[in-house]
């Protein structure tokens, strides 16, 4: 059926249902099929990805800051990332799971590419190759290999036949924990914040989305943009006048986007042939494994505040694939992986716009602006406390959406509240426990490394958790507090007895949709449907 304009002059999609969305969808603005003006919809779109901004600029800084890069490449290396994040973000939304979520560089495969980058650095390869290029070439390699292993687990639908398994005992503990894992990020704790400049930013931020949104459809529409181009102003209005010093929490320098090459060459093995090494495949392979397992969650918190039913089995095995086929992509460029972003489900929350074709427009401005030179150095300008204050703002919502998934369940059952309550301590002190380990190790040794060693002398265990390949995937997967959430969470659900009623799959599955209720590309594309 053809879409048909509704009643506010937005194009929508009339075969897309809300399978059973209930009163969430009364809080959106814009739903998933819905295409509002092109201008409005850039505007919405560049805001869906100023939200993830401080992430996908920080991992490659990370990374680069790690090999040593020399300065004169990082305006391309972080440019590449816009480029994958652009493409990915189009390819998931358009053949993918078809979700309004924003593709980018993952935390959850940050500790196994710093891994890789250390271990390379400290025994450079020689024969005329720099050390931080030998690096980059065995990252791209572990994310290439690895990321096959995950098209196989998408497309053969292994996550989406553990969606059964999955109750909202299950997800909201993971979403809660989605929502936690920036709150010790140093954009947020850091000893030296910029404290009144964050609570300025989270002010205007909930101000505009909570107190004023009402008033006008652009503070409803635009808290998160409003909040940062006017926290921005003020922050380089302070600076300018000497109210903060260079090198201080707020401090504005545009040197760098003065400075920036107008264009930047970005394509496919920019930066040499990818090198394979078993070792480490295996760490990045716990690093996609954690992926996954916070994508599970993504999907099922962008549902719930797009105001439909929770993911089918089809949906997730296509969107977890397209996940996979992304990871090669951005291996083969010369970035650091791609997964579903938190940070724009958050702002689905706060603006109640929901909208793919938002996403995609977006998707696009990023993956054109990624090649110019300045962008990513005027992106890199934003202060720390800003991004800060949209963190609280944008994970505080996160939790929020992780906690509303309770609503299903028996929370007079104590089995639930034993499950819930493990799950996420066990979600925030395990990764604590491999930070300390992390923390403790020697000079010139790495954490994995460190803790292999310490368990080796463990009765019984010791030999299996000292292995090298073992002991990289129990430090990579347990300093993830989603992945170790998710599979406490899953473990206790599924081994202690309870009732659907009681754990809520029977209202779960009242509200899901069905496999028939979504469309892959091939249904679309090659059949017609």
């Amino acid at each position: 059926m053809q879409g048909e304009d509704d009643a506010e002059g937005r194009d929508v999609d009339t075969d897309a249902g809300d399978a059973g969305g209930g009163d969430e969808a009364s809080l959106i603005t814009y739903g998933i099929e819905d295409r509002p003006p092109f201008a409005q919809s850039l505007g919405l779109g560049i805001q869906h990805y100023l939200t993830m901004v401080g992430a996908n600029i920080a991992v490659p800084l990370i990374l680069a800051g790690a090999m040593g890069m020399p300065d004169q490449f990082v305006p391309r290396f972080v440019g590449t990332f816009f480029v994958v994040s652009g493409i990915a973000t189009l390819a998931q939304t358009t053949l993918g799971n078809r979700y309004p979520i924003v593709q980018g560089a993952p935390f959850s495969m940050l500790a196994p590419a710093l891994a890789i980058v250390g271990v390379v650095v400290a025994n450079p390869p020689g024969g005329g190759i720099e050390a931080w290029r030998a690096a980059l070439l065995q990252l791209q390699g572990a994310i290439v290999v690895a990321a096959l292993f995950e098209i196989a687990i998408g497309y053969l639908g292994l996550v989406g036949r553990l969606r059964r398994f999955f109750s909202p005992v299950v997800i909201a503990p993971v979403i809660v924990l989605i929502g936690l894992t920036l709150f010790s990020a140093p954009q947020v704790a850091s000893a030296t914040q910029n404290w009144p400049l964050l609570l300025f930013t989270f002010g205007l931020i909930a101000v505009f989305s909570q107190f004023l949104g009402d008033r006008a459809p652009s503070f409803q529409l635009f808290p998160v943009l409003l909040g940062i181009v006017v926290a921005y102003v003020v922050a380089l209005a302070l600076s300018a006048t000497g109210v903060y010093a260079p090198g201080t929490p707020g401090y504005v320098d545009l040197t760098p986007v003065a400075e920036a090459p107008l264009a930047v060459a970005i394509y496919p093995l920019q930066w040499g042939v990818p090198q394979v090494t078993t070792s480490f495949v295996v760490g990045m392979l716990a690093g996609v494994i954690a992926s996954i397992i916070e994508s599970l969650g993504d999907y099922h918190a962008v549902a719930r505040l797009s105001g439909v039913g929770a993911p089918s089995e089809k949906r997730i095995t296509h969107g977890i694939g397209m996940e996979g086929l992304a990871n090669v992509f951005a291996g083969l460029m010369g970035a650091g992986g791609s997964t579903s972003y938190s940070e724009n489900i958050g702002a689905i929350g706060l603006t109640g716009v929901a909208s793919r074709y938002v996403v995609q427009v977006g998707a696009a401005a990023m993956l054109v602006v990624g090649f110019f030179g300045p962008f990513g150095a005027l992106i890199a300008s934003i202060p720390d406390p800003v991004v800060g204050g949209l963190y609280v703002a944008m994970f505080g919502q996160i939790v929020g959406v992780g906690l509303s998934n309770l609503k299903y369940v028996d929370l007079d059952s104590q089995r639930n509240l034993f499950v819930l309550g493990v799950s996420l301590f066990a979600g925030l002190f395990v990764p604590e426990y491999f930070s300390n380990v992390a923390a403790a190790a020697p000079d010139g040794v790495g954490g994995a490394a460190f803790f292999a060693g310490s368990m080796a002398a463990v009765p019984v265990l010791g030999p299996a958790l000292g292995a090298e390949v073992v002991a990289n995937t129990v430090f990579v997967v347990g300093s993830t507090g989603i992945s170790v959430g998710g599979i406490v969470a899953f473990a206790l659900d599924n081994v202690i007895p309870g009732t659907d009623e009681e754990r809520g799959l029977a209202d779960w599955a009242r509200t899901a949709e069905s496999d028939e209720d979504f469309l892959s590309a091939y249904d679309r594309f090659v059949r017609g449907d």
